[in-house]
């Protein structure tokens, strides 16, 4: 199975808009929406987890070889893949919903934010980053309302 790498994902998300930009929160790397760079980093995206922290190691990533895509989709589409939102696990814990944050091409909610409608896939292969392309365009969407928003917020 063909594996998509961090860069040819950033390059098809960053195409879908020029408000699009990478950079790095949290040491890691993220997509962020920002036109013009309105906002000190924009409204998160999209983010590239390439090794396992103190807080975040339900995914194993640290065995090598892998990256997890993280990506914050509206609550309409979480409930539409997932069926419910779990509860927001203690700190330092990781969502339960029973599934194996482990798993390698696998589209799940993601193990700590999951509470938060963001969804997680480590390794995607490109039939599965087929099928993230509209939570994409969802995350996209919901970014341009924050985006707005929060500009508004500043004036």
């Amino acid at each position: 199975m063909y594996t998509m790498t961090i860069l040819e994902i950033s390059k098809y998300v960053m195409s879908l808009d020029h408000g699009i930009s990478e950079n790095t929160n949290w040491g890691e790397r993220g997509l962020f929406y920002n036109p013009g760079n309105k906002l000190p980093k924009g409204v998160y995206l999209m983010t590239f987890k390439e090794k396992d922290g103190p807080n975040d190691n339900a995914s194993a990533i640290d065995r090598g070889g892998l990256f997890r895509l993280n990506l914050g989709i509206s609550k309409a589409s979480f409930l539409d893949l997932f069926g419910e939102i779990p509860e927001r696990p203690r700190a330092g814990e990781i969502v339960n919903t029973g599934h194996n944050f482990k798993e390698i091409n696998s589209i799940m909610p993601h193990p700590v934010y999951g509470w938060m409608c963001w969804i997680a896939i480590l390794n995607p292969g490109k039939e599965n980053f087929e099928r993230l392309k509209p939570y994409i365009q969802d995350s996209l969407e919901s970014a341009r309302i924050k985006f707005r928003q929060r500009i508004k917020e500043k004036i």
